[in-house]
């Protein structure tokens, strides 16, 4: 037999021979059913949050600022007063800004400063929510005059999400029985679980009417979603 003249092609062919395959030629990728499953569990909210603000007025930027002070410091002792509690009442987004007049074509003098406007934002947590009517009027009675927005939602909500979770892989897996039937195979084991973003329904809002008697509230009910996407193997 004639030998290789070149001991060095010899030796790669070789080490070529004894090399491993590749990964992807070793092990063949099982056939999956993947499916996405949502559970919703609906829940009564037990806590509200009222975003209300104070502005106020005044000839010099002194003037409105300590005006804004006293005003918001009424709202929040009325609001202590009607139960609810130093944690649940937030300030937020103080500002201070000169009242500018003289814009129209008219003045001769150009802008001028007619005094000084002075914001500041309360934000109040609601824990007793048959309450929340007369939170509202003891806000406004003592001088807020903006409403920024009031929601409503669960002061726990990890339980409810929880079954919603357990509605989503019950739900994803119905769908993944359903698919199997359909293409005449057999569903194996679960390869992998994800979950995505849990979602909520629409907020409900307040509703006011103009009446001597507390502000009327409707709080409804929360939707609160779970999705999941589930990889399972198909057996024949």
């Amino acid at each position: 037999m004639r030998s290789l003249a070149n001991p060095l092609v010899a030796a790669l062919l070789l080490t070529a021979a004894v090399l491993p395959l590749p990964a992807f030629a070793q092990d063949a990728v099982s056939p999956m059913i993947t499916v996405t499953g949502t559970g919703t569990v609906e829940a009564t909210p037990d806590i509200a949050t009222l975003t209300i603000g104070v502005t106020t007025q005044g000839e010099t930027a002194a003037d409105a600022l300590s005006a804004n002070s006293a005003a918001l410091d009424a709202v929040m002792a009325r609001l202590a007063s009607a139960g609810v509690e130093a944690r649940d009442m937030q300030t937020s987004n103080l500002s201070l800004n000169p009242n500018w007049t003289g814009y129209d074509s008219t003045s001769v003098t150009g802008p001028t400063i007619a005094g000084y406007v002075a914001n500041n934002m309360l934000t109040v947590r609601v824990r007793q929510l048959d309450g929340l009517g007369t939170v509202l009027d003891a806000a406004v009675a003592d001088g807020a005059n903006t409403l920024n927005g009031l929601s409503f939602g669960l002061a726990d909500p990890e339980p409810v999400l929880n079954e919603a979770r357990k509605e989503a892989v019950a739900d994803a897996r119905a769908r993944a029985e359903l698919l199997a039937v359909a293409a005449g195979v057999k569903l194996g084991k679960v390869v992998s679980i994800s979950e995505t973003a849990a979602l909520t329904d629409p907020i409900p809002m307040f509703r006011a009417e103009a009446s001597a008697a507390p502000v009327p509230v409707a709080g409804g009910e929360l939707g609160l979603s779970a999705n999941v996407t589930i990889f399972y193997e198909i057996t024949e």
